[in-house]
């Protein structure tokens, strides 16, 4: 049986929250490579690359004629998939952008300046697998910015190259160039900088715990989008739900990593039953069986509950970066959310909808963080700067409350260049 079926007290029991500060070892690994890359630049990361890419590069950039051979030799039909799935990504983005604003009053005004950042930089994960969704869903926000330089840095493969169809998607998407670099190299890279890799001043998206652990020690450099850990769903579904759809769903994140996390909550142990009969059907035709077989062993269950109103407390406690509801009234229920990367409503919309499709962002807050982070967005490569003017007039008629708080907190210069400039416009009034 790959999922066990339990409630949700002893699922916690049994799987207590993951941290980064267990991970010393890789910690201490990755605090050694930032320092190399820091000290010696661009040999670092053609020796890192070499030791754990088996890659023996000439250069780190990717090349203009590799872009144009890439798009070049990506299959029409999947081209078109791209380019749509780019439309789609970029019309939700712009939804986001935010405008300035000012507000007045008699010799006074203020208001928010917003500007994008200049450069940001993305991790795209490689070497033997293609992640050209992630391309497109850290690179669009970016670009609807305003960000006028967006780098990508990704890891080769053995023979010193990296896939076509995450290349024809860089540069579909518009990036300004890509980096044939992985790992916490890569973030190292980019936060400080090399001779061929520009220091960025946001570094986004998905990695492995190496690239986790490096954004973790970078940050403060730069920003960063957040610490994201294994990925996760979590379905409530009703006894009416097909269980073909949730076991199909649930494997969607399984085989990603052994350590991914799907969960299924039901008040029906009828369904669930189904469920991990489903289970057991499609992953003898699953090309990753075993990793999803790990991932369900590990962190994934059945948590069966007395009926609905007790799953929005489970699921806001969790946090989930996936969260899909197969019910048949759904809609209804959506304001019990509380913490959720992406919610998905109905049996017709499976996670993959949001992963490459719908428009929506896929890179998302992971071990409950949704509690208080979002889905990346335009707002990531957005800074906002307040503008203040006020006219003389204007600052008499405040100055002795501004300085009345200013004293309050014992912070008498503050007071003194308020009250300074009042006596220099009252002496002015006078001569």
């Amino acid at each position: 049986m790959p999922l066990s079926i339990c409630s949700f007290e002893q699922y916690q029991k049994e799987h207590p929250a993951a941290s980064l500060d267990a991970c010393s070892a890789e910690r201490s690994e990755v605090l050694k490579i930032i320092e190399n890359v820091r000290q010696n630049g661009d040999a670092a990361l053609f020796n890192y690359t070499e030791k754990f890419d088996q890659a023996n590069l000439k250069q780190l950039r990717v090349s203009e004629e590799e872009l144009s051979h890439a798009v070049e030799s990506v299959e029409p039909y999947l081209l078109e998939a791209l380019r749509q799935a780019m439309s789609n990504i970029e019309r939700f983005h712009r939804h986001q952008l935010e405008n300035n604003w000012w507000e007045n009053g008699p010799g006074w005004l203020a208001g928010q300046r917003t500007m994008a950042l200049q450069r940001a930089g993305a991790y795209i994960p490689g070497g033997t697998a293609a992640y050209p969704s992630s391309v497109l869903m850290t690179v669009i926000p970016a670009r609807v910015a305003g960000v006028s330089e967006i780098y990508l840095c990704t890891p080769p493969d053995s023979s010193g190259a990296v896939n076509s169809l995450t290349l024809a998607a860089a540069c579909e998407a518009g990036a300004t160039a890509v980096y044939k670099v992985g790992g916490a190299q890569a973030v190292a890279a980019m936060a400080y900088g090399t001779e061929s890799i520009p220091a960025v001043q946001k570094i986004v998206g998905p990695g492995n715990i190496y690239v986790t652990l490096a954004k973790k020690e970078v940050y403060g450099q730069v920003g960063i989008d957040m610490l994201a850990g294994p990925s996760e769903i979590v379905i409530v579904a009703a006894e009416t739900a097909k269980p073909a759809y949730i076991a199909a769903d649930l494997l969607s994140q399984a085989e990603h990593d052994p350590l991914s996390r799907s969960i299924l909550i039901t008040p029906s142990e009828t369904l669930a039953r189904n469920v991990i009969e489903n289970l057991e059907e499609q992953l003898e035709t699953l090309p990753r069986r075993e990793v999803a077989i790990q991932s369900l062993k590990k962190q994934g269950a059945v948590i069966i509950i007395p009926d609905l109103d007790h799953a929005w407390p489970i699921v806001n406690q969790l946090s989930p970066e996936h969260l899909e509801l197969h019910l048949d009234d759904a809609w209804r229920y959506l304001d019990y959310i509380k913490s959720a990367g992406a919610i998905f409503i109905g049996q017709y919309t499976p996670e993959s909808v949001g992963d490459y499709w719908a428009g929506s962002n896929h890179v998302l807050p992971t071990g409950a963080a949704a509690r208080y982070a979002s889905p990346l967005g335009v707002n990531d490569f957005l800074k906002r700067s307040h503008v203040i003017s006020y006219s003389a007039s204007a600052l008499q008629q405040s100055a002795d409350q501004i300085a009345a708080l200013a004293r309050a907190e014992g912070l008498e210069a503050h007071a003194r260049a308020v009250l300074l400039r009042r006596r220099d416009d009252e002496q002015k009034s006078k001569s």
